[in-house]
């Protein structure tokens, strides 16, 4: 069994961290979660399960690198959707001279897969402008690079159209697109942790599936017991809802994420990576499934 550690993971209360969080406190490991708001329902359930909390905000310097004191690690990730670009950044270099100025050991930031190709895509470059940081600081790291949420299908900007029994993206239906379970990243960025001198200094992208649009509606659709079908959106119809998405979704169809899935496998036997189908079976679709019922 690894040593017990201890590690600080901010945006514990949000997807990617909740998912290490629960992971680490499932191993007994000691997690610190670092949130703005200690009185919502995500951070009493990691308190329930045994987490410390720590009160903070990113744009606080000081309430990072003191969450940050006497862990042996620190997860941290970083998000252009709520500010926008420019404050995912500033927010971004803010937490890598808190970790330096605490004296942590071990980054694992998780950015975004292909982040290091120059893809052009902007909530892509953000997050490559911040790994370049955390390398100019000199902090002790590991780079984390996730592809396509299979979760992703379940966001606003995704579950109305598949409540109406559409997945809608602005992809060609047999073109396929890379994904991970959130689950898979919490389990990977685990293993990373626990396992701090053989990843670092690595920048790792990370995926678990490979599939066309029209075969996650197939699988949806047997899930579900719904018939759902692909629906191809036209690129100019995206831009003009969202330029950023637009140019992530033409680069998807030109280029797209080149993980070793087997590899992957073959490497890290430990991490029950799940295909979408997997993936499927065990998630909660009863949002769907009401929707239905009440038609």
């Amino acid at each position: 069994m690894p040593k017990t550690i201890s590690v600080l993971i901010t945006g514990a209360t949000g997807k990617q961290g909740g998912s290490l969080a629960r992971e680490l406190l499932k191993k007994g490991h000691r997690v610190r979660a670092f949130t703005r708001r200690p009185d919502s329902a995500p951070a009493l359930e990691l308190k329930r399960m045994g987490a410390d909390l720590a009160v903070g905000n990113f744009d606080d310097r000081d309430s990072v690198h003191q969450a940050a004191q006497g862990m042996d690690a620190v997860f941290a990730m970083s998000t252009p959707f709520e500010g926008g670009m420019e404050a995912e950044v500033r927010q971004g270099f803010l937490l890598v001279d808190a970790v330096k100025s605490a004296g942590i050991q071990h980054l694992v930031y998780t950015s975004v897969g292909s982040a290091d190709q120059g893809t052009g895509i902007p909530h892509f470059e953000s997050k490559w402008r911040i790994e370049n940081r955390i390398r100019e600081k000199d902090v002790p790291y590991t780079v984390l690079g996730p592809v396509f949420f299979m979760e992703n299908f379940f966001t606003p900007w995704m579950l109305p159209e598949l409540q109406e029994g559409r997945i809608t993206m602005a992809l060609p239906p047999q073109r396929p697109l890379q994904q991970i379970a959130l689950e898979n990243i919490g389990q990977f960025a685990a293993l990373v942790l626990e396992r701090r001198s053989e990843f670092l200094g690595r920048r790792i992208d990370i995926a678990s599936d490979e599939l066309p649009g029209v075969r996650a509606a197939e699988i949806l659709s047997n899930k579900t017991g719904r018939r759902i079908v692909y629906n191809e959106l036209p690129l100019s119809q995206l831009q003009a809802a969202n330029e950023d998405f637009a140019k992530m979704f033409d680069w998807f169809n030109r280029v797209g994420y080149h993980v070793d899935l087997n590899a992957l496998r073959t490497n890290y036997p430990e991490v029950p990576w799940k295909t979408f189908e997997q993936w499927a079976k065990s998630f909660d679709m009863s949002v769907l499934e009401q929707t239905a019922g009440a038609r």
